[in-house]
């Protein structure tokens, strides 16, 4: 049974959890942090065989696959179009250092004080945060009264039966949510690493913030060019 922890520096019910779901779907894949810190730690421009030497039991090809996505996703620009440009951070990958620390931190006092390189525990941590619909299930437990039962979590984060339990069973192996007894049918209630995540996901969406104006700048073109049509007709002459 999950125990009382502190209060969370910021609250977990503030977030936009759409919005730091979309930002952990960039940030959460496999190898994706490591290879932003390995390009932060040389602080230049680096080829993707450099960059695989780094990453333990990763092949040059899976590599250049995730490079690729990174640059995508605007988290890397690479020099023009040459084959085998070297990639180096983009400010809006550079930016992610303090998300990364505060993930870190978060690891360290929540999930595991075990020793391990500060990638690896970086992966282990977002590893267990990015999987799609796990943020509205915690968000919906943090605002809750009390332990809540399935169906009402379900209901609350809207999701099927068989989505919420699908994410309540990897939440609790990760050791973010907990059943309150063993009986089938017992509420389920944050544990303290769930209850504490109010401050990553509070660093996550500020860090998301370009993308979601890139999103709503998107949004709003087409609404322009039809008012434009709009009144383009309304002008002409019968």
């Amino acid at each position: 049974m999950p125990t009382a922890g502190l209060p969370p520096t910021f609250s977990i019910a503030s977030i936009d959890a759409q919005r730091v779901e979309e930002a952990l779907a960039r940030i959460g894949p496999k190898w994706t942090a490591w290879t932003a810190m390995t390009l932060a730690q040389v602080n230049g421009p680096m080829r993707v065989r450099d960059v695989a030497t780094q990453l333990p039991f990763v092949s040059e090809q899976f590599v250049g696959k995730r490079l690729a996505t990174m640059h995508a996703d605007g988290l890397v620009v690479r020099g023009y179009d040459r084959r085998a440009a070297p990639y180096r951070l983009s400010g809006l990958g550079a930016s992610l250092a303090p998300v990364l620390r505060t993930v870190s931190d978060w690891s360290r006092t929540h999930v595991t004080q075990e020793p391990m390189a500060e990638a690896e525990r970086v992966e282990d941590a977002l590893r267990r945060l990015h999987l799609r619909h796990s943020t509205g299930v915690i968000q919906v437990l943090d605002s809750a009264a009390g332990p809540m039962r399935f169906v009402h979590i379900a209901e609350s984060a809207g999701l099927d039966n068989g989505t919420a339990r699908q994410r309540l069973l990897r939440l609790q192996a990760d050791g973010l949510v907990a059943r309150t007894g063993s009986r089938h049918g017992d509420p389920y209630a944050l544990t303290d690493a769930g209850q504490a995540l109010g401050a990553v996901y509070a660093s996550v969406e500020h860090w998301s913030q370009p993308f979601a104006l890139r999103s709503e700048a998107a949004a709003s073109r087409p609404v322009e060019a039809a008012t434009r049509l709009s009144r383009n007709r309304g002008c002409r002459r019968p």
